[in-house]
This record gives C-alpha cells, sequence and structure tokens, in this order.
C-alpha cells in the first residue's frame, strides 16, 4: 500500500488540473500563435509561467485505484500488476482467467 499522503497529493493534482485545464490551454494557444506580437506572446508565456505547476497535466502520476502503487500500472484496468494478479486470482476481475497447464 502506497502512502496516503503520496495518494492524497495526486488528488489534488487532478483537481488542480481540472480546474486549470482551460486557461492554460488559451494562454499555450496565444503563445504557439505566431500571428500575435512577440510582445503579446511573451506577456502570455509570464502569465502560464505564474499558473501553479501542478496544474500542468504531466504532473499527475498515474497510480493503482486498489493499492496506490504507482508503478507497474495496466491503464486499461487502472490497477498494478500485483493487484490484478490478487483479484484475478479470486475471480474479481470480469475476462481474467488463472491459467495452468
Amino acid at each position: 500500500m502506497a502512502k496516503t499522503s503520496a495518494i492524497e497529493k495526486n488528488k489534488r493534482r487532478r483537481k488542480t488540473v481540472s480546474e486549470q485545464a482551460a486557461k492554460r490551454a488559451a494562454l499555450k494557444a496565444t503563445v504557439m500563435n505566431q500571428e500575435l506580437p512577440i510582445d503579446e506572446r511573451f506577456q502570455a508565456t509570464l502569465k502560464l509561467a505564474s499558473l501553479p505547476r501542478d496544474g500542468s497535466k504531466t504532473r499527475i502520476r498515474n497510480r493503482c485505484e486498489v493499492t496506490g502503487r504507482p508503478r507497474a500500472f495496466y491503464r486499461k484496468l487502472k490497477m498494478s500488476r500485483i493487484a490484478l494478479r490478487e483479484l484475478g486470482n479470486l475471480g474479481k476481475v470480469p475476462g481474467i482467467v488463472k491459467s495452468s497447464w
């Protein structure tokens, strides 16, 4: 089980990203627009830099929904390989069958 603080920090980041998404997208569009004057684009860059860092989508870490483990994460199932194996053996994940030969 991962530290509760790490899991909560990631939840806060997800919330910040959702709140800041529209503002960041608008500023990024302004920065990337070659038609605008350089001064306006530079001001947009400064505003973008002043926004909270945790508002960036790349700051979010994929974590297992069951255990909070940050590594060996399956995106499709939203869980780690360890949790997948345990729940698969118990028959709690649809479509997963324990193999034996």
